[in-house]
């Protein structure tokens, strides 16, 4: 059997938060009652004219900045003509040949090893309205709410080569768009969309294989499903003597299947021409660079940053970085140099991620700081307090406030390290359990967890459990 490579790249399309719509006054809002968004501009009556919302141009820009794209600082608009429910102007007003940022490329980790994707292109474009479907009426019903709503396009390079990648991808791409603020980013309310192409191909071959484009990917988890099924698909069709037929396809992901829409359209389908309603988009170069000057340090270049310097595991890294509140918390405590990473990295994605799962609350809103955080773990690494009772400490800090040393003081929770009182504690544990130290002797290693238990009983929970194992293995062995 021939041995197949997956050619993937992706269309991904971000609503951008402005609060405005792109060419219109109307208020750019979510969950409205159905078409109660909506103006003469955004359905494209006649006579009506729009006007570009310069906010989506410019975090456009941050995004391509973001990507490391080449930004047109002259462009412009184009028509793409097509009729379809949901678009009342039976045309949308994208970009064709000029976009406002092109030649890009983003770099990700994968199970350990670096990755450069190239990004094509990002494009500003107009949103189409929505269908609803429902069993309680024939047909559908058509809301227009969201005609209008500013979307960037950014469309990758076929240099993904499997369904673990694009994950990767579209994960990192979110995080971006967070980071940056433009984008909300809930899949759940279509502010994140992504179209899927692939292709398969021999291995070792430099040519592209026929395209199938898929639709309807509601989730990330869905494009990698979606992905597996294609490129096994297609490969099936080859290995029976078949061919691809570029085409664009509907994911079904409940039948966790594809199916043919339509075969697929070229460029000159869609009758693009420059919008006549609308000028040259002109960015000034100081426009450009002050704009570059806005981007943060981002999520990627964080899981490189923690994995190469802090030593922490991809999966670690990857968790606090898609996380800003987390991320924020993160560098400012491992900047104090107090304590180890690692100790910070467990502490975030452990009892402080279950805070605030428990709560709803961001930990931002509490009272602890990455100050009081790396002193009450620079105090459990010290062997001054337990694990457990700087959980304790924790909450008390989350929920009053407080510094760590004080909290331990008033709350009698440092732990007893003095070698010399918790040997003469060891030894009376020892003569008072005879049997345990017998079993211990006769090879149950287990015995000795219970003589520590006990030592750690009769001290009431104060003597340093790693003092009290290394002094019980000493006197047992010695």
């Amino acid at each position: 059997m021939k041995q197949y490579e997956t050619v993937i790249g992706l269309e991904i399309h971000a609503e951008l938060n402005t609060e405005s719509k792109i060419y219109c006054s109307c208020r750019n809002a979510f969950g409205q009652e159905p078409n109660t968004q909506i103006c003469p501009v955004c359905m494209g009556l006649p006579g009506t004219l729009p006007t570009l919302n310069e906010k989506a141009v410019d975090f456009a820009v941050r995004m391509g900045h973001a990507l490391s794209c080449r930004i047109n600082s002259v462009c412009r608009q184009d028509r793409k003509n097509y009729f379809y429910p949901d678009l009342p102007k039976a045309y949308q007003i994208s970009q064709a040949d000029i976009p406002l940022c092109e030649n890009g490329h983003l770099e990700i980790m994968i199970d350990g090893a670096e990755k450069t994707v190239g990004i094509m292109r990002i494009h500003i474009e107009e949103d189409a309205g929505k269908l609803l479907h429902d069993a309680s009426y024939a047909g559908s019903l058509a809301d227009y709410n969201r005609c209008g709503v500013p979307l960037i396009e950014i469309v990758t390079e076929p240099d993904i080569r499997s369904s673990g990648e694009a994950k990767a991808v579209l994960d990192t791409i979110r995080g971006i768009l967070r980071y940056l603020d433009i984008s909300d980013c809930k899949m759940q309310e279509g502010s994140i969309r992504c179209d899927v192409n692939v292709s398969v191909r021999e291995k070792g071959s430099s040519e592209l294989g026929i395209r199938c484009e898929m639709k309807n990917v509601n989730s990330f988890s869905a494009a990698v499903r979606g992905i597996e099924y294609e490129a096994k698909r297609q490969i099936g069709i080859l290995e029976s003597g078949g061919v691809i037929i570029q085409e664009t396809r509907r994911w079904d992901d409940a039948k966790g299947m594809s199916f043919t829409m339509r075969t697929k359209e070229d460029a000159e389908d869609y009758r693009f021409f420059p919008e006549p309603d609308l000028g040259t988009i002109v960015v000034s170069e100081e426009r450009i660079e002050k704009l570059k000057e806005t981007i943060p340090e981002l999520p990627n270049a964080k899981v490189f940053r923690y994995v190469k310097e802090h030593g922490l595991p991809e999966t670690d890294a990857r968790l606090i970085a898609d996380d800003i509140d987390k991320a924020k918390l993160y560098d400012e405590c491992t900047a104090l140099g107090k304590c180890r990473p690692k100790s910070v990295s467990n502490w975030i994605l452990g009892d402080i991620s279950k805070f605030c799962n428990d709560t709803g609350r961001s930990i931002l809103g509490t009272p602890l700081t990455a100050e009081k955080l790396a002193g009450l773990i620079a105090e459990t690494e010290k062997g001054r307090i337990s694990s457990s009772a700087a959980k304790t400490v924790f909450r008390v800090i989350v929920d009053e406030g407080g510094e760590p040393c004080e909290i331990i003081e008033r709350l009698g929770l440092a732990q007893n390290s003095d070698t010399e009182s918790l040997k003469q504690l060891a030894a009376e544990i020892l003569a008072a359990n005879e049997k345990s130290v017998s079993d211990y002797k006769n090879g149950k290693k287990n015995a000795l967890g219970y003589l520590v238990g006990q030592c750690m009983k009769a001290s009431g929970g104060r003597a340093n459990p790693e003092i009290i194992r290394e002094l019980l293995e000493n006197l047992l062995n010695g």
